[in-house]
C-alpha cells in the first residue's frame, strides 16, 4: 500500500502561482510513476501531469503546458506541481496518484490516490 498526502492548495488571484506537494509513504512507496489530476465541480476528473520514477518521462495536459511544471524528489518521496499563470478555469480539487511502471495520462491506470487539495483561482 502507498499512502499519498497532498498539500499546498489555497486561494490565489488569476496570474498568481502555487506549488502543490504530494508526500508518499508506505512499505512500497518507491519505483512508482506519479500523476496529478484535478476535478472541478460538476466535471469529471482529468489528467494534469505525470512523471516517471526517474523523472525522464514527463507528460502534460495541453491546457497546462508552459504554465505547470511537475517534478519529484525521490529522496523525500515527494512529487511537486508548480503552477504559474493560474487562471480561474484551473479551479479544482487537485489529486496526486501513483502507479507502477510508466507515466501515463489515463486515470484508470493509477492504483493509489490522495485525498485531494483545493485550488481556487479568483478573477
Amino acid at each position: 500500500q502507498v499512502q499519498l498526502v497532498e498539500s499546498g492548495g489555497g486561494l490565489v488571484q488569476a496570474g498568481g502561482s502555487l506549488r502543490l506537494s504530494c508526500a508518499a509513504s508506505g512499505p512500497s512507496s518507491g519505483y512508482y510513476a506519479m500523476g496529478w489530476f484535478r476535478q472541478a465541480p460538476g466535471k469529471e476528473r482529468e489528467f494534469v501531469a505525470a512523471i516517471s520514477w526517474g523523472g525522464i518521462s514527463i507528460l502534460y495536459a495541453d491546457s497546462v503546458k508552459g504554465r505547470f511544471t511537475i517534478s519529484r524528489d525521490n529522496g523525500k518521496n515527494t512529487v511537486y506541481l508548480q503552477m504559474n499563470s493560474l487562471k480561474p478555469e484551473d479551479t479544482a480539487v487537485y489529486y496526486c496518484a501513483a502507479k507502477r511502471s510508466s507515466a501515463r495520462s489515463s486515470l484508470k491506470e493509477y492504483e493509489y490516490w490522495g485525498q485531494g487539495t483545493q485550488v481556487t483561482v479568483s478573477s
